[in-house]
């Protein structure tokens, strides 16, 4: 296959139309068009259904998308690894957490990471869902849970817990629960099904100390633990919210302190391909120091 065609197949692929490859390509549309064109009478296959709206890839044009993206997947991965300065971390770096983990507890020390490194260009991805490192989603991804994709390093950050939170508006005016069965008066907010939570038992305060067959009602759902962090701040219900999302935060009260919540872990996770990354390197390095430093209940944070 002709190298350059097959470029130009990949970036049709990923605009989805002949008219938006030609704007990241600098061509036009009927150079374009000629060259998909004779890629595919060499190939003797037909790799894009066209219709009014633009592109769609064939089973045939699927197979060959996904060869050439990990391709040059893999050259920008090595032109980055050839262009980064070994003496000091310069280049790109995307880092995916959950929305709730990013943005109360990573960006705001994010500031402090970039006075130290200022030639790295750092981007957040906060998605609850589990980007694909693989793919070149991200370079880095701080997970709640263990991964399961092959191919990723894995590296132990700290233990996190969780525990019950009502916030002083909601006390006052339906009272501080004493017991578990006291939680049948009162209005409990958990995360809505329907999505993967990214936090492991989120919900096990429904389930706590029941028969296996009962479980306690929900007043008020929500796919999101940020949102169910502000939602309890806001006096709408009870909630079951990890410890690092509520330090330091004088709105919400313990409640039920003698009722031990599960535990989970949280990881810094990297392409194997990546291993000798200064950016990666420093950045794992600058986490590990802002844990050990910030973090002053070390029975429930552990490195």
């Amino acid at each position: 296959m002709d190298w350059d065609k097959l470029r130009i197949f990949h970036a049709v692929a990923e605009a989805g139309s002949f008219t938006h490859a030609a704007d990241s390509l600098k061509l036009s549309q009927s150079a374009i068009s000629r060259q998909i064109s004779s890629l595919e009478d060499s190939l003797n296959i037909s790799l894009f259904h066209r219709h009014a709206r633009g592109l769609i890839l064939t089973e045939q044009g699927e197979v060959l998308y996904r060869t050439s993206h990990e391709i040059f997947t893999k050259l920008a991965l090595t032109e980055t690894q050839l262009k980064e300065n070994k003496e000091k971390p310069k280049g790109s770096l995307r880092v995916t957490t959950t929305v709730a983990l990013g943005s109360t507890w990573l960006t705001p020390k994010m500031k402090e990471f970039l006075d130290i490194y200022p030639d790295v260009r750092l981007e957040l991805l906060l998605d609850d869902r589990e980007l694909d490192l693989s793919m070149r989603e991200a370079d880095v991804a701080i997970r709640l849970s263990p991964p399961k994709q092959p191919g990723l390093i894995q590296r132990h950050l700290m233990t996190l817990q969780m525990a019950i939170y009502a916030s002083h508006n909601y006390i006052e005016k339906y009272g501080i629960p004493k017991t578990l069965d006291d939680l049948e008066k009162h209005k409990l907010i958990g995360y809505g099904e329907g999505m993967k939570p990214p936090i492991p038992e989120v919900n096990w305060l429904l389930k706590e100390n029941l028969n296996p067959r009962k479980f306690r009602k929900l007043f008020f759902t929500v796919n999101n633990i940020y949102a169910i962090l502000r939602a309890t701040e806001n006096g709408i219900g009870i909630a079951t919210l990890p410890d690092y999302l509520v330090m330091n935060n004088k709105n919400l009260i313990p409640i039920l302190t003698e009722l031990q919540g599960p535990k989970f872990h949280a990881y810094f996770v990297y392409p194997e391909e990546l291993r000798n990354s200064k950016r990666i390197q420093v950045f794992r390095d600058f986490l590990l120091k802002e844990i050990d430093e910030t973090i002053p209940n070390k029975k429930n944070f552990s490195l």
